[in-house]
């Protein structure tokens, strides 16, 4: 039996972290990200870049940023969709192109300032190029979304340690237990607010040890090896599966992980 099941390198589950605003805390969350091997994306709000001497600087952006996803959160993070379709492309689209100036980088992704939009929110963000779009609005789940630009987050940080627990306990107790998709989100700065760093890193080490079964993902990485699997192609028979795209895809055939490499085809 075939599963689309495995992810990069025939991992079974996928951690995804998302942190909003550009903070001068970044700092030190990606600092713990890199000790521990972590993927995050970040939502920076391209109004704010620069404007304090001891805050994120755009100088700063590709080094600091290295290794993880930058994505927008807006020029000036605004309610939305309170806003004429027009404005609201603007905020869009201009925090997109000022981040893919100074960095050379596509900026794909976004997150919803304060967590609301609606339908025009949308059709703007579409008309700006962006492919992706993160909710204030948790699951608890390890559910993938149904439409990624309503992106609804497994949890924020803060309650985010039972989810972990429940990952890992079905990594080591129920391994027919798959496919699973943790998406953690938050702010930097609530962990210097909240004093609690020991929480982050905590989680981060957890997670680390079990680098064999967990990819840790960026947004846009998800994205994109959701949207490749959406196109592999399998015989009547399930003896043939081709990948017509430009991803490595993973499947499991009879519990067992096998890889589909990129525009190739496999007979099983």
């Amino acid at each position: 039996m075939i599963k689309t099941d495995r992810f990069k390198d025939g991992k079974q589950h996928i951690v995804t972290m998302s942190y909003d605003d550009g903070p001068d805390t970044d700092r030190r969350l990606i600092e713990i990200f890199n000790k521990y091997g972590i993927k995050g994306t970040f939502h920076l709000i391209s109004g704010n870049l620069g404007q304090n001497p001891t805050g994120i600087q755009w100088d700063e952006l590709t080094t600091l940023y290295a290794g993880h996803e930058i994505a927008s959160h807006t020029v000036t993070h605004p309610h939305l969709e309170l806003m004429p379709i027009r404005t609201q492309y603007e905020e869009i689209y201009d925090c997109k192109r000022a981040l893919e100036e100074k960095t050379g980088m596509l900026v794909r992704g976004l997150s919803y300032p304060f967590g609301t939009w609606n339908e025009e929110t949308i059709l703007a963000m579409k008309n700006a190029g962006i492919e992706y779009s993160r909710t204030t609005k948790n699951t608890d789940s390890f559910v993938f979304p149904t439409d990624f630009m309503e992106w609804h987050p497994t949890c924020h940080h803060s309650t985010c340690e039972r989810h972990v627990n429940q990952l890992i306990h079905n990594i080591e107790k129920c391994p027919w237990r798959v496919g699973s998709l943790l998406y953690i989100w938050g702010h930097s700065y609530e962990f210097r607010n909240d004093n609690n760093w020991e929480l982050i890193e905590g989680v981060c080490a957890k997670l680390s040890q079990y680098q064999d079964k967990i990819w840790f993902a960026t947004n846009i990485e998800v994205v994109d090896y959701r949207n490749a699997m959406k196109q592999l192609r399998v015989s009547a028979d399930s003896k043939i599966l081709m990948n017509p795209t430009a991803i490595d895809l993973w499947v499991s055939v009879d519990g067992v992980s096998t890889k589909i490499p990129a525009g190739e085809t496999v007979h099983l």
